[in-house]
């Protein structure tokens, strides 16, 4: 076999969930830059966009195969990481100026939801794995990217409209708590962070509709009061999540490379983010240093996960090299 026959072979058994390092390392990068480190935040932007274009190649790879299974055909949760991932490398984006392309990907983000999320959606059921919370995660994404480009175009009527995906991906996330394995926090391999990451992701975007609602008038004090109330309980509820995740993680050690621990990385990140962010727009300091200690944490686990992925990878093309 020779070298590109070994690569080719080693890319189409890549599975779809590897989207999370996209959703993971563009996270960081927004968790970065609030954290006052360009450069750094620039080059896991960078990192971030390669990978998304390695998803897309993926995704180029596979669609025959996904034409060939029919329109009936089971789909499952990962299916809407690429949704998720999109959603995270346009607020990425659009966090460091870059409004037109982060637009781009909102439209692309809305698309591939309204087409992937009924779809996958009809065929959760009990007893399923972390990535049912993808539902969730996919959502918010869109609301966080919206109301980030909300507040730069001054645009209301995007506030609005991700205002409306808040609401509705926090339903999805109730809808995937009911379908989730709980005994999936001691025996998941990766995926069941997400538990805590929908969460977290959901926290951000309703901190971003806040500090919207600063710049322009979209709803009244009553309003404004209760979303500023459903934040932080979404923030609090993250951080707890988190402990026991961690906790669980130390009780029941899963060593061993698995790809889904990109998906547990993203939520590490995320809940660094939320901290940040809801510092910044409800007012509570002491969060953001917090925050700040979530990030290089997430940003350690980012590379171990990294390091884990290429020795993988290695090993996968010297096992299909030619002998």
């Amino acid at each position: 076999m020779s070298g590109t026959s070994a690569l080719r072979t080693w890319w189409s058994q890549r599975p779809p969930a590897t989207g999370a390092a996209v959703m993971a390392t563009g996270i960081l990068s927004v968790g970065l830059l609030l954290a006052g480190h360009r450069v750094l935040s620039r080059i896991a932007l960078a990192l971030a966009a390669a990978a998304w274009l390695g998803l897309v190649a993926d995704a180029a790879v596979r669609a025959p195969g996904w034409r060939g299974r029919g329109a009936d055909a089971a789909l499952p949760p990962a299916t809407l990481t690429p949704v998720a991932a999109t959603a995270a490398l346009g607020t990425a984006t659009a966090v460091q100026g870059g409004q037109s392309l982060a637009k781009a990907l909102l439209a692309l983000s809305v698309l591939l939801w309204a087409v992937l999320l009924l779809v996958v959606a009809r065929r959760w059921k009990r007893r399923m794995a972390g990535t049912v919370f993808l539902g969730c995660v996919a959502t918010e994404g869109i609301a966080l990217l919206g109301a980030v480009l909300a507040v730069s175009a001054g645009a209301a009527w995007l506030a609005h409209t991700a205002l409306v995906f808040f609401w509705l991906g926090l339903v999805f996330y109730v809808v995937g708590l009911r379908c989730f394995d709980l005994r999936q926090v001691t025996r998941g391999a990766g995926d069941h962070w997400i538990l805590g990451g929908g969460l977290a992701i959901a926290a951000v975007a309703g901190a971003r509709l806040v500090l919207a609602s600063h710049r322009m008038y979209l709803w009244n004090n009553d309003d404004r009061a209760a979303l500023r109330g459903v934040t932080i309980a979404l923030l609090v509820l993250a951080l707890v999540c988190y402990c026991l995740l961690a906790v669980a993680e130390v009780l029941r050690p899963r060593l061993g490379y698995d790809v889904r621990r990109w998906a547990t990385v993203f939520p590490m990140g995320m809940t660094a983010v939320a901290s940040q962010s809801v510092a910044t727009a409800l007012g509570v300091p002491w969060l953001r240093d917090l925050g700040r200690v979530l990030l290089w944490i997430a940003v350690a686990a980012w590379c171990v996960v990294l390091a884990g992925a290429v020795l993988s990878a290695s090993g996968g093309l010297r096992s299909r090299a030619p002998r």
